[in-house]
């Protein structure tokens, strides 16, 4: 049973594993072990009170991988789950954390998750500044040539892909804007099949 006072049981006894396993259980001899006296299990000497501490109050169903039987007694509230996003989150909680697709579908909730808080920013009125929080003006007023050159920074490699990669998005959406706005205008000057007559 997680998160109690007791020590999990192990699985199979000391002389099995000892047999099966070459080497397993070097460090059983606490004389072995320069740490020992350290790992005494004393609840007194913690301060703990509590065999099973408090839980927190949850607030609204809580996601957990399939391979947790509860939740933690503390756990964190600060952002939850909302839009798109937060379809995909609960989605991938549904996943085994032994699955690629999981925790490829948390990247992707936490990618949803900008262009959401992004795209409702400016329908609040008030968007991203852009400029201010990349850094950009940074980049250019504090000794952008010299913090580069001659300094072996590793991280000058990958820059020019970090760059391309912000821009990326923003390059596409225009370019997908313009298409539109060019069909949609295509659409308009388009001169009619047949001509309209009024009834005689």
């Amino acid at each position: 049973m997680p998160y109690t006072a007791e020590k999990p049981s192990r699985a199979l006894p000391s002389d099995e594993l000892r047999a099966r396993i070459p080497g397993w259980g070097v460090d059983l001899d606490p004389a072995d072990r320069p740490a020992f006296p350290k790992e005494r299990f004393d609840l007194t000497a913690t301060g703990a009170h509590w065999d099973f501490p408090e839980r927190q109050v949850e607030r609204w169903p809580r996601e957990k991988s399939p391979e947790h039987g509860m939740l933690p007694p503390v756990f964190g509230t600060a952002c939850p789950p909302k839009g798109l996003s937060g379809v995909i989150r609960k989605y991938a909680y549904t996943l085994s954390e032994g699955r690629t697709s999981h925790w490829l579908l948390l990247v992707a909730a936490d990618r949803v998750d900008v262009l959401e808080s992004t795209i409702g920013s400016a329908l609040r009125g008030r968007p991203d500044n852009l400029l201010a929080e990349r850094g950009l003006k940074a980049e250019l007023t504090r000794h952008p040539v010299r913090s580069r050159v001659g300094r072996h920074r590793a991280d000058l490699k990958h820059q020019v892909v970090d760059y391309a990669m912000l821009a990326a998005p923003w390059v596409l959406a225009g370019y997908a804007a313009f298409r539109a706005g060019k069909a949609i205008a295509a659409g308009m000057e388009r001169e009619p099949e047949y001509e309209w007559e009024p009834a005689r």
